[in-house]
């Protein structure tokens, strides 16, 4: 007998959920051995050219409470702005991380080389800053963003110009909280959601 498809339900979306941390970064869920080092655990090694920073932050959801199994990728550039790969690239800088929220207070830190300015394709520079890939339980799709710098000038990045809502600028923006230290939070919905970018 063929059951009537008009009583199925939808299932629920696939999210992030705990997974993601035992196929990306085994080490940190507490499964040693599976690589040799998890991929992606430093952007930049010992020698990279620049001055060093430390960005540190939360993803916060709407409630205000940070997600404490957030797992973050970051891409970047070297202090003169060239990726890796390219033939003036700083072979010390891989330009990748992948780092996840710390399971009690769901903070995150990203140690790197704070990057160099960009070439746009229409020709202007783009302002120094770190791309950004989000995933968490209830994210069904990654979210992309960017952290650009407050001691920067940002005035003429082609990103950042075409935000309509100018307030919603700054939450692009890493507050530097000391010398080579920056705070950035990404805000999931609500009051000072974070700017996402559908890349």
């Amino acid at each position: 007998m063929v059951q009537s498809l008009d009583t199925l339900t939808e299932t629920a979306s696939q999210t992030g959920g705990p997974y993601v941390h035992i196929g990306c970064i085994p080490s940190f869920a507490g499964l040693p051995g599976v690589y040799p080092e998890d991929l992606g655990l430093t952007p930049v090694s010992n020698g990279a050219k620049g001055q060093r920073i430390t960005i540190t932050g939360a993803v916060i959801d709407g409630t205000g409470w940070a997600l404490r199994d957030a797992m973050i990728e970051s891409w970047q550039p070297d202090a003169a702005g060239h990726f890796a790969g390219h033939p003036d690239a700083d072979p010390a800088v891989s330009g990748f991380c992948r780092f996840a929220a710390d399971k009690d207070s769901g903070l995150f830190t990203l140690t790197t080389v704070k990057p160099g300015a960009v070439p746009h394709r229409s020709g202007v520079m783009q302002a120094p800053h770190i791309s950004l890939w989000i995933v968490a339980r209830g994210i069904n799709i990654g979210l992309s963003t960017r952290i650009y710098f407050e001691d920067e000038d940002n005035g003429q990045d082609p990103l950042l110009s075409r935000i309509e809502q100018r307030p919603r600028v700054d939450t692009l923006i890493a507050k530097q909280t000391a010398e080579g230290q920056y705070r950035f939070d990404i805000r999931l919905q609500g009051d000072n959601e974070t700017v996402f970018l559908d890349l």
